[in-house]
């Protein structure tokens, strides 16, 4: 086409009212006497801003440095590069918040390295205040900082005058649980500041290990009153944010309070349950939170939850356990229909089945042949192809080898 052409083409466009860059998309008749070559669509170029020399991409908060120092580094220095002990503590439990499972592999060097650094008790207040920190503020920490801090006090090697680890922990504890009754009464911010507490005194009630005088493991009995001093003061101010933290508490540790409590003799869940009724026919809680509170009363009488806990030493039977026929396996009837033993016509359907079964005695469940030699049926067999169905396969042998090695 020349630009005679091209020009009235143009203007062909403009009168037309069609874009003048839009002419790749629509075939113009040629006024020649010879036909007209197919006017080709062009699709649109898309470029691409993806390049492949783009820096490598990482989630925000994450902290590739960290992360090299620890997969990389040996123990002699992996701490050379944090100029203090708060900047090394802290990358690891920021690590260990967005990696939790990288505790199992991680936690016994972390130990070690602070074996190495930790040798004052200046160290050792700013490493409990440091995770007490974490612990506190940072959304679902409690539960790993709790476990952080039962293997430290296992594995610190430190033991100053003032106190080791757990002494030390419980004592940071205790400053913010004598101002429970304020806390309670606060505005917003204290209050979300005392139930985040709360909650990590409960983590560490279920994770603190301590050894008793015969070498067994116990938990800290001194978090179990504490733990009920702080619902007591919870429920002594009743406003929403305090009784759904009661709930989250009881919810956590409830079972086992209550467990602890009646080796003592003590009626202190009573107690507690009494309140939470108190609290739903009198407080002015919302109503999602009375029905919370009268889910938790429903979820302590199921016994927290647990099937056996009445029955320890019964014997599982159908009539006291749910799940006695779980693992039962299933059979078809003849016409297809699944019945397992929890089916009242059980014996009934399982005696057709086996009845069936006998009108196929020479072979097993999966058809393996244990009629031996001689067989009248099998032995009219050929066990070798059909020449046509034997090229058909050897052919796509080779062709699936050669797809292979491409």
């Amino acid at each position: 086409m020349d630009l005679g052409s091209h020009s009235t083409l143009n203007e062909h466009l403009q009168q037309t009212g069609i874009p003048s860059g839009s002419q790749d998309k629509v075939s113009v008749p040629d006024s020649g006497p010879e036909m007209a070559e197919p006017q080709v669509a062009v699709a649109p170029v898309v470029t691409s801003k993806l390049s492949v020399k783009a820096p490598e991409f990482y989630p925000s908060g994450y902290n590739q440095n960290f992360n090299q120092n620890f997969a990389e580094s040996s123990f002699e220095d992996r701490y050379d590069g944090y100029l203090t002990l708060a900047e090394y503590v802290q990358d690891f439990l920021n690590h260990l918040t967005e990696q939790p499972g990288c505790f199992e592999t991680e936690i016994e060097q972390f130990a070690e390295t602070l074996n190495g650094w930790v040798t004052a008790d200046e160290a050792l207040q700013e490493l409990v205040e440091l995770i007490y920190q974490q612990a506190t503020s940072v959304p679902n920490f409690s539960y790993m900082g709790a476990r952080l801090c039962n293997y430290l006090s296992h594995h610190l090697t430190i033991s100053p005058q003032s106190g080791n680890f757990r002494q030390l922990l419980l004592q940071r504890c205790r400053t913010e649980y004598e101002n429970r009754d304020e806390a309670t009464k606060g505005d917003e911010t204290t209050r979300k500041q005392f139930h985040a507490f709360v909650l990590f005194l409960a983590e560490l009630y279920l994770n603190l290990e301590i050894k008793g005088t015969k070498g067994q493991v116990m938990r800290a009995e001194i978090l179990q009153e504490g733990l009920r001093e702080l619902l007591n003061a919870l429920f002594s101010n009743p406003v929403d944010s305090n009784l759904i933290c009661a709930v989250k508490l009881l919810k956590l540790t409830g079972s086992v309070l209550e467990d602890a409590w009646k080796e003592k003799g003590k009626n202190d869940m009573e107690e507690m349950i009494q309140r939470i009724e108190n609290v739903v026919l009198d407080a002015n809680c919302s109503r999602d939170v009375k029905h919370m509170l009268l889910k938790l009363v429903e979820l302590r009488s199921s016994n927290w939850g647990r099937v056996h806990g009445t029955s320890l030493h019964t014997e599982a039977t159908p009539e006291n356990d749910p799940n006695y026929f779980m693992n039962e396996p299933t059979f078809y009837t003849s016409d297809g229909v699944p019945f397992t033993a929890a089916d009242p016509d059980y014996q009934e359907k399982y005696q057709e089945l086996l009845e069936r079964e006998d009108l196929f005695p020479d072979y097993e469940e999966n058809g393996t042949d244990l009629s031996g030699p001689g067989d009248p049926y099998f032995d009219d067999i050929d066990d070798e192809m059909d020449p046509e169905i034997e090229e058909a396969y050897e052919k796509f042998c080779l062709e699936s080898e050669h797809k292979r090695k491409q």
